[in-house]
């Protein structure tokens, strides 16, 4: 593999770059937190050919927005729904936008 494609990578939000427990301690919480989310089905760790669970940027990001709310009183899997709905509203934005930059597909016919 090229060396500029290993550091690409890097870039790479989806990488599943992070082992549990390096993923564990960058969140400052334990590898049973990261299961019990995994089990909410809130992320879905990918595996290592060995079968090692391992996590991207962005899942860490919806990890530590889970941690958040379970630290403030909200139960774990109401707080894995909250984090669900929030990611599907921003993707849904950023869709929105995208439309409203590239303009509609079929414009209107003049009348």
């Amino acid at each position: 593999m090229p060396a500029d494609d290993s550091f690409s990578r890097l870039e790479d939000d989806d990488y599943p770059a992070y082992t549990m427990g390096r993923a564990a301690e960058m969140l400052g919480t334990t590898q049973g937190f990261l299961r019990a989310i995994g089990e909410a089905r809130l992320i879905t760790p990918l595996r290592s050919p060995g079968g090692h669970r391992r996590y991207s940027r962005y899942r860490l990001r919806i990890a530590a927005r889970a941690r958040e709310l379970i630290d403030g009183g909200t139960p774990i899997e109401a707080a894995c729904r909250i984090v669900i709905l929030e990611d599907q509203l921003e993707e849904a934005q950023r869709i929105n936008a995208e439309h409203h930059r590239t303009g509609p597909v079929n414009p209107p016919a003049a009348t």
